[in-house]
């Protein structure tokens, strides 16, 4: 039986196809955001300016399911749960040597170019080895000293997925 007046305005003339479309909108925010996409609040600076204090992103859970990461992913990495995670760019892929010497990134010995990288101090991290099962992150605002950035070797477990925007 249709619904008039008032109450058409809420639960629209057919309550049983206004039930089914709501049981379908739950399911598919269920599914999107329960194992596809992460929301994140992002807090802190160290991806500016590719990302600023209190942005809003989604972490794409499903990005490495046929691919590898890739040199340049922005990837959101699990610290604690999939409430705490950091967000940093894939430098180093596995089996590569990484150093960083007066601020410029060096892969295998060859300078990496990063234009995202906008500031920079003159930066000096000895040669690290990447493991097979493992990515060298960083963040993009270098005009923090080192001491204050949280880079370094992650295992490709912690890798929640590629942020989407």
């Amino acid at each position: 039986m249709p619904v008039t007046g008032p109450a058409a305005l809420v639960i629209g003339r057919d309550p049983r196809r206004t039930l089914l479309r709501a049981a379908v909108l739950v399911v598919a925010s269920y599914v999107v955001f329960g194992w596809l996409l992460l929301p994140l609040r992002l807090s802190g600076i160290s991806m500016e300016p590719t990302y600023h204090d209190g942005a809003f992103a989604f972490a794409n859970r499903a990005s490495y399911w046929f691919r590898a990461p890739a040199r340049g992913d922005v990837v959101a990495l699990r610290m604690a749960g999939l409430h705490l995670v950091y967000v940093k760019r894939i430098v180093g892929l596995p089996g590569e040597r990484v150093a960083i010497v007066d601020g410029t990134v060096l892969i295998n010995g060859a300078p990496l170019p990063e234009p995202t990288v906008v500031r920079r101090l003159p930066w000096t991290m000895a040669p690290v080895d990447v493991a097979a099962d493992e990515y060298f992150v960083v963040g993009d605002n270098r005009s923090m000293t080192i001491e204050n950035h949280s880079l370094g070797r992650v295992k490709r477990a912690r890798l929640v997925g590629r942020l989407l925007f």
